[in-house]
């Protein structure tokens, strides 16, 4: 009888109210109840991103919008600035040399965000450069990266910017038009609030003169289809419509809350949750923090497999494992979407019961008392 709480970095948990609105019987998508129902998800996602323009909708994940918007953006006769410094930054290098387009990389240290100055820096190597790709939230590592900065350099340099803003959208402060962003992604599985299985893409004028000066190498994830079905409320491809209605309904409640309201919650639980750790001994493990996601290194003595999997079979919390060479080194905690202070208190006496079992020596109660001081001193 367990209640099951996703602390995951996508999926993230859903609402019954989300989960009973997709339960209703399919309709057919050629409909113009599907049509307006589509419209009007398009209008409240332009209010997430922060832009004019109606974003794309994708069935199927972030990296298929990555994907899209990395082949049309791209050129075979032009230059591309990858940067990375975790595993979905490294992603989009392998998207690049699948397709065999010419880029070049800035990488820096797991753990740190990619700096505007460094991005200044390497057009100064490679003045050619025509598109900048970068994550905003690198996932893997829990690391902001300096979105409005570089977005600015790129602009200011003739270079479109392509976003990964899969969990960054819909938590952190973005405003794409204000930046001048050219691309931005994000999937429905993160502050969405829904199961995985849908890929936005916001696009610029500006992108979208270079998107339709070629023939992308793609069918599916072809960025101008999307775009002619858009004009009629469609969608090119059979949609998933029941993550469609399910869509309207979380992106109704977001704007009833407000991005800025959004924004808030997600940094003060983030706040709390690092001094919770800090209490209890526990180390943050990037140097660059993100407030949608906080990466926990395990402390020495602790197994990380036994601590995950005591805290999701006792107490229902689950929490992710670290990626790649961070597998077993650290935990990630969630911050975005239906997730609380109250849940996320839950969260903290999890974790200490889990330690405690383990014999890590600390203050039992230090970190729930830190959070909550946080919280209501933030309240």
């Amino acid at each position: 009888m367990m209640k099951l709480r996703l602390f995951t970095p996508g999926p993230t948990m859903v609402s019954p109210e989300a989960l009973l609105e997709m339960a209703y019987p399919l309709d057919h998508h050629r409909t113009p109840g599907f049509k307006e129902m589509f419209k009007e998800s398009t209008e409240l996602l332009s209010y997430v991103f922060q832009t004019k323009a109606l974003p794309l909708v994708l069935t199927g994940s972030g990296t298929a919008a990555m994907e899209g918007a990395i082949v049309g953006c791209c050129k075979p006769d032009t230059k591309t600035l990858v940067c990375h410094s975790g595993k979905f930054g490294e992603r989009w290098v392998k998207i690049l040399k699948r397709f065999k387009l010419p880029h070049v990389e800035l990488t820096r240290e797991y753990g740190h965000g990619i700096k505007a100055e460094a991005v200044a820096d390497m057009f100064k190597k490679n003045p050619d450069i025509k598109a900048v790709i970068f994550v905003h939230s690198e996932t893997s590592t829990c690391a902001l990266s300096d979105a409005q900065g570089i977005a600015k350099i790129a602009r200011e340099k003739g270079a479109l910017t392509i976003v990964d803003g899969i969990t960054s959208i819909g938590t952190l402060p973005f405003k794409m038009d204000e930046w001048g962003i050219d691309v931005a992604v994000t999937g429905s599985q993160k502050a969405l609030m829904l199961p995985p299985g849908l890929g936005f893409a916001a696009v610029s004028d500006r992108a979208w003169e270079v998107i339709e000066s070629h023939e992308a190498p793609c069918f599916y994830n072809d960025f101008k289809a999307y775009r002619k079905s858009q004009k009629e409320g469609d969608v090119p491809w059979t949609p998933n419509n029941q993550l469609v209605k399910g869509l309207r309904h979380t992106l109704r409640q977001i704007k009833a809350e407000t991005m800025e309201a959004i924004w808030a919650r997600s940094a003060l639980m983030a706040k709390g949750t690092r001094a919770a750790c800090k209490a209890l001994g526990l180390s943050i493990y990037a140097a660059d923090p993100v407030d949608s996601v906080t990466g926990i290194n395990v402390p020495a003595g602790v197994a990380d497999d036994a601590w995950r999997k005591t805290m999701r079979s006792k107490y229902g919390i689950h929490v992710a494992s670290g990626q790649g060479e961070l597998k077993g080194k650290m935990i990630r905690v969630n911050h975005m979407g239906y997730v609380d202070a109250v849940d996320t208190v839950g969260l903290i006496a999890a974790m200490e019961w889990t330690l405690a079992e383990q014999g890590y020596k600390f203050e039992m109660g230090a970190g729930t008392a830190a959070f909550i001081r946080v919280v209501s001193e933030g309240k």
